[in-house]
């Protein structure tokens, strides 16, 4: 299966304002293997950035306008995300202002060019309850580099969103096999009965839930 890790740099915060995507960064996931693939660009958003954005990522208009507009990358980057499924960290954000720059010269939503969006930062908030999501928190709880990232960056932070996305989600890949691919009465496992036969299954002794009752007794306490 094919992903893209994707991640924006923005004019500021709020796309209501008018606010534009000035960089767009994707990385190419198949087969949870990073492919080298990526799409990198800077765009002219023909218009101020925000000082606190500014900021973040350290770019302002000036150096912008010798980047193209919008208009003028939109078929390569629609080409190389179509048909994928998407990982966004906080993907409402970034999905807003794609939105946003699609309208503007008559495309469609995203989320009808790709196949799925998942949200990276909802996925770290239900495997890590009450612990901090940002990107900086899963790179240190997942030991990825982030010593190059003195400033915000569409490219490189799509690059350290892989390397937690692939570490997140471990072990925990999806078992949902399309039956257009298998055909509803494939069997799955044609060892099957020799599998079963592996598993050793170990009961308590009579000692051990002896000792299980005295202790759930001292808690009813």
């Amino acid at each position: 299966m094919r992903y893209v890790v994707l991640d924006t740099e923005t004019t500021g915060l709020n796309v209501d304002e008018g606010h534009r995507v000035i960089e767009i960064g994707c990385v190419e996931i198949e087969n949870r293997s990073l492919t080298g693939r990526e799409y990198h660009q800077k765009i002219n958003p023909v218009r101020e950035v925000d000082r606190g954005a500014e900021e973040i990522h350290g770019m302002n208009a000036a150096q912008l306008k010798i980047y193209p507009k919008f208009e003028g990358i939109v078929e390569e980057f629609i080409e190389f995300i179509r048909g994928t499924t998407l990982i966004i960290h906080n993907a409402e954000f970034d999905k807003g202002f794609l939105d946003a720059e699609l309208a503007r010269i008559g495309k469609c939503k995203l989320s009808e060019i790709c196949n799925t969006i998942i949200d990276s930062l909802k996925l770290a908030r239900e495997l890590h309850p009450m612990k901090k999501a940002s990107l900086d928190a899963l790179c240190i709880r997942y030991g990825v580099d982030r010593s190059m990232r003195e400033l915000h960056g569409a490219i490189l932070d799509a690059r350290l969103l892989a390397d937690v996305y692939l570490a997140m989600t471990r072990g925990q890949e999806s078992l949902i096999i399309e039956e257009s691919v298998l055909g509803k009465n494939t069997k799955l496992f044609q060892n099957s009965d020799i599998i079963t036969k592996q598993i050793f299954v170990r009961r308590a002794s009579s000692d051990e839930e002896i000792a299980h009752r005295q202790y759930m007794e001292k808690l009813k306490n």
